[in-house]
């Protein structure tokens, strides 16, 4: 039997997912059979809608993987929406507090865990099966913090301590950007962050993830040696452009060669 998001989260096993940001059933379709344990909408960064969203959750889910939504705010309606759409968790963008980590909890959760408020669509079977959502909600949903600012950095091991809280997931460009070095991944300042996130990492009990934006395999393999179990790797459009640049590149180089 398969394992289930949750269950791998909590045993701190290898998840490697992805990234989507173009809103197109087909795209979801093809990186949901390459093997990844779980696929972002991204709707924070992109311009999915709701409605969207709504219908890669449904894709991926069939195709076997787990479909999660990275949220545009720590907003407890669109995070109830998401859900309601099937969505088996969330990512929660600016986490940066305590307090802001026991919001996200308490918009995916149910009373008397949380104040989720009740609606029948997808997610509970169209009205035929809340009964068995609600206790699933309780027991498998994912809810995932983006630690993505110093303030967060500072706060780290207050926020992974609020129950409910199955991981988080370092979003490198905004924390970057936090410190005045967007992008400067190698300015000590940004070193010095990504290693105190390490160190309350390894005293864990709960997942440690890193959003590796390039499409470099290498690259999430040296997260995955620095103890990070739950990885996304790249992104859908970086993938297609990535892919497209090298193939067109290597072409016009061996055409350059033929001429010589």
């Amino acid at each position: 039997m398969r394992k289930s998001l949750k269950t791998k989260l909590r045993n701190k096993e290898l998840i490697l997912g992805s990234w989507v940001t173009i809103g197109h059933t087909s795209v979801v379709e093809i990186m949901a059979k390459a093997g990844f344990d779980f696929l972002t909408v991204d709707m924070e960064h992109s311009s999915i809608t709701l409605y969207q969203a709504a219908q890669l959750v449904q894709v991926i889910d069939l195709a076997g993987v787990s479909p999660l939504v990275r949220v545009g705010e720590n907003n407890a309606n669109l995070i109830k929406r998401v859900m309601d759409a099937g969505a088996h968790g969330v990512i929660v963008p600016l986490v940066n507090s305590k307090e802001d980590a026991q919001k996200a909890v308490e918009s995916v959760k149910y009373p008397p865990i949380g104040k989720r408020g009740v609606g029948l669509t997808r997610a509970q079977g169209y009205g035929t099966n809340f009964e068995n959502y609600k206790k699933w909600v309780e027991d498998e949903s994912v809810v995932i913090v983006q630690i993505e600012h110093i303030e967060a950095v500072n706060n780290l091991e207050e926020i992974i301590s609020v129950d409910g809280v199955d991981g988080f997931i370092i979003g490198p460009y905004d924390l970057s950007g936090s410190l005045g070095r967007p992008g400067e991944f190698d300015h000590p300042s940004v070193i010095e962050a990504l290693e105190k996130v390490k160190r309350v990492a390894l005293n864990s009990k709960i997942s440690s993830g890193f959003h590796v934006v390039t499409s470099d395999e290498s690259k999430v393999i040296e997260k995955l040696d620095e103890g990070y179990n739950f990885l996304a790797y790249s992104l859908d459009i970086l993938f297609l452009g990535d892919r497209c640049r090298e193939g067109v590149s290597k072409i016009k180089r061996m055409q350059s060669l033929d001429k010589e």
